[in-house]
């Protein structure tokens, strides 16, 4: 063989490794770490549907944001967006309701607050609610109100609370409103 040719072969070769090399790394999904969170990839993989923790026991495996979580987690409480699912039982799909992003991550933000799951499921429904039926979910409107106090609730931890507060609703973000976790 000429020397031309192997140097066309070698370079054809090596152009086909790259080729092959960067379509793998293109194709490579972010893997999430459900024991060591991160905020961001976890929202983008909720939107997207491509949520998987790792592990044997993933299925409905909550991630194990902290209170230092918190204020990154509520960026996201407005968001309305419908996702197709969320790291909980599947019994817990069984209401018929959609599913909104923000509103999860509020479920989520009120477990982390509770130190347990807030309920079964991340809906929330009207305090005289009998049971978990559609006609007893949040409309997005409320769901924003929802946003917004727990976001007030937040903000007021930045102030230690004394013996001269005078506040009921200290550390129940829902307090008042009319709304809770099933």
């Amino acid at each position: 063989m000429t020397t031309t040719l192997k140097s066309l072969l070698y370079s054809l070769l090596a152009g086909c490794l790259l080729t092959l090399a960067l379509t793998f790394t293109a194709c490579h999904a972010e893997t999430f770490d459900a024991e060591n969170p991160d905020v961001d990839l976890f929202v983008d993989q909720l939107r997207s549907g491509k949520y998987h923790p790792d592990g044997d026991d993933a299925l409905g495996k909550v991630p194990k944001f902290t209170r230092e979580d918190i204020g990154r987690l509520l960026k996201y409480a407005d968001d309305l967006t419908l996702i197709p699912s969320f790291p909980l039982a599947t019994a817990s799909y069984s209401a018929a309701g959609r599913l909104r992003l923000g509103e999860c991550i509020l479920w989520t933000v009120e477990t982390i607050r509770l130190g347990h799951n807030a309920s079964m499921g991340c809906k929330m429904v009207h305090i005289d609610a009998d049971n978990y039926e559609g006609i007893y979910f949040l409309s997005d409107e409320e769901v924003l109100d929802a946003a917004a106090r727990y976001r007030r609730w937040w903000e007021s931890r930045k102030y230690p609370r004394t013996m001269w507060t005078v506040d009921p609703c200290y550390d129940e973000p829902l307090c008042g409103s009319g709304y809770m976790w099933w």
